[in-house]
């Protein structure tokens, strides 16, 4: 199965932080963000795999801005890179000013979701083909992460992490 990237097929999900979602500096709480993250990522990934879809790993987060009460939020994710089963998405988070209407980014993230059967076995996702720069430049950056996932776990000897060698020859 072979799917072309939908450079225009972003999930996205926006909301309002209201009262009970921030902590006493009156910021939306980070587990809060983490859970309307972790949902547009895998409303992409189901939709890129057409497959019950599980969130492997939560690769990486910067909380770079507070993200204010009353502030409208914006989380867009979409797959970066495919694997045999697994699927790599990034998140970028947005926060718009409502008096202004500017929108400024926030926060970003990489989640790691796999596609799973009925009985919840690993099963084989269709790949893409980046479209835009920026789509070329996350599938690439995607394998080295994937390669110094497997290396801090123990699964991939870092002899054999030849595009992580590749930055370093």
């Amino acid at each position: 199965m072979q799917s072309k990237y939908p450079s225009d097929s972003v999930t996205i999900l926006t909301d309002i932080v209201l009262p009970g979602e921030t902590n006493p500096l009156n910021n939306l709480f980070g587990g809060e963000l983490l859970a309307r993250m972790d949902r547009a990522a895998s409303i992409a990934a189901r939709r890129h795999s057409r497959r019950i879809c599980v969130t492997a790993s939560v690769n990486h987060v910067a909380f770079n801005r507070a993200i204010p009460l009353g502030s409208v939020v914006t989380v867009e994710a979409k797959v970066s890179r495919t694997f045999t089963t697994s699927m790599e998405i990034f998140l970028d988070v947005w926060t718009e000013d409502r008096e202004t209407g500017i929108r400024s980014k926030a926060n970003e993230a990489i989640y790691t979701f796999v596609a799973v059967d009925e009985t919840g076995r690993p099963i084989g996702v269709p790949p893409i083909e980046p479209q835009t720069e920026l789509e070329k430049q996350r599938f690439e950056a995607a394998l080295r992460r994937k390669q110094l996932s497997l290396v801090l776990a123990g699964k991939m000897n870092p002899h054999d992490a030849t595009e992580l060698k590749a930055l370093f020859t």
